[in-house]
């Protein structure tokens, strides 16, 4: 007999503080740990699938589910879907930094009890998971069940609708994470399904499926990149430019951070300091794309010049003409001018790209960051915080924490604050 067990930490997640994001964010969740390759499509290796359902065993009349969700007493069916589904969100991982403007989605075919075809969504333009997990499938899609994270789409876009592309394979049943929340989907999908007597259930690790994709939600809901602040604190609260070595290594939570965004805020004093820019180790990553502050009353800095392809684009906000150099410039390094440095134009710049993450990296001098912090908090343009505490007592500086941060946050309470160890490092995030 096999049986394969997945457990997981419960994990609660709160609504943002924007309104709109609270009808899709609102509910409890489980968080699971994916350490899985980038893959150059959305087709995946079947010699390491999962082929068979999970089991189940009688005990004195009664049904015991194995721990698939961390949780015992689920009936089978509902413990069967989400142990379908907690695959789906492996695979959509799979492609974690590279699908921006679009969402990740992962896909299980079952039938008869047998995974017969996985696939996600790799990259905006390709095909999604749905058509890869298909295509893997083939005509054992027939009478079988989809499993898919996120509501298959119902209109064309670079792709033709996955809804008609399952109907097609002629499937009996299909099991979406949660609804899209893109308005040209929202819903959709799942009534052609239903039209034609597909059997559609919504709703399975739901709140899993939201956390996966928080950035694209939040865009989709308020026409904005979600922020999320980062820094990193001594163990009696001294803001430190220091990361620890275990956090940057391939694995590390700001290795992992830096892949999963799609830009970084800097600061050019961080740059003037460290000479070098913030990058992703984990194999396969999409560097986010860098975006440096610098304004006119700091001093002179010179962007890192770029040693292999992997280095990202790099575009400079200023309130000042600069010359970055002749090197520089040849790298396509980008400045664009504002009479104000404005967070708020950054993210519609970001908007313009087809960003849906920002990570605010508040490293270097926070004074050259000080008004960009204080917009965020009062526009309610921060969404999320990250922070690092190292295991040092830091008596280097007199103001343990800077006033202009303490002042910044006044009348804010974080919701769900999580925490986690990383050797000796403890991970504090929450929600504002």
């Amino acid at each position: 007999m096999y049986v394969r067990t997945i457990s997981s930490p419960n994990y609660k997640f709160n609504p943002i503080n924007v309104s709109p994001l609270a009808h899709f964010l609102n509910t409890k969740s489980s968080k699971l740990v994916y350490n899985s390759p980038i893959y150059k499509s959305g087709f995946c290796n079947s010699v390491k699938r999962v082929s068979e359902k999970p089991m189940f065993l009688k005990n004195n009349g009664g049904l015991i589910g194995i721990r698939c969700d961390g949780s015992f007493g689920k009936d089978e069916k509902d413990s069967e879907n989400s142990f379908y589904m907690r695959r789906a969100l492996e695979l959509a991982k799979k492609a974690t930094g590279h699908t921006s403007p679009n969402p990740l989605v992962g896909c299980v075919i079952v039938n008869d009890g047998k995974i017969v075809g996985e696939g996600f969504h790799p990259k905006a333009g390709q095909p999604h998971a749905e058509v890869f997990a298909l295509r893997d499938a083939g005509n054992l899609a027939e009478n079988g069940t989809a499993y898919v994270t996120l509501e298959p789409c119902n209109h064309y876009g670079r792709t033709p609708p996955c809804s008609e592309a399952l109907i097609k394979a002629k499937v009996k049943n299909v099991v979406v994470g949660m609804v899209d929340p893109n308005p040209i989907v929202a819903s959709k999908g799942v009534d052609k399904l239903r039209a034609t007597g597909i059997i559609v259930t919504v709703g399975v690790e739901e709140d899993m499926c939201k956390k996966l994709n928080e950035g694209y939600i939040h865009q989709m809901l308020t026409g904005k990149p979600l922020v999320t602040l980062r820094y990193t604190l001594s163990v009696n609260g001294c803001l430190t430019d220091q990361l620890g070595e275990e956090v940057v290594a391939p694995g590390g939570y700001y290795s992992k951070i830096l892949q999963e965004y799609d830009a970084v805020i800097l600061s050019s004093t961080l740059l003037a300091k460290t000479s070098s820019l913030p990058l992703s180790n984990e194999p396969g990553a999409n560097q986010p794309l860098k975006i440096v502050i610098a304004k006119s009353s700091s001093s002179q800095f010179q962007i890192p010049i770029a040693t292999n392809e992997s280095t990202s684009k790099v575009i400079v906000f200023t309130d000042k003409e600069m010359d970055l150099g002749s090197q520089t410039a040849q790298q396509g390094i980008e400045t664009v001018v504002l009479e104000k440095i404005s967070l708020l134009a950054i993210l519609e710049y970001c908007k313009g790209l087809g960003l849906c993450s920002v990570l605010l990296d508040l490293r270097g001098d926070i004074l050259e960051l000080e008004e960009t912090l204080r917009e965020g908090f009062e526009q309610s343009l921060i969404q999320k915080v990250a922070v690092e505490v190292l295991p040092e007592w830091d008596i280097s500086k007199e103001e343990v924490l800077p006033v202009t941060l303490k002042n910044l946050g006044k009348g804010l309470k974080l919701k769900n604050l999580t925490s986690q160890i990383s050797g000796n490092i403890v991970l504090l995030e929450g929600y504002f």
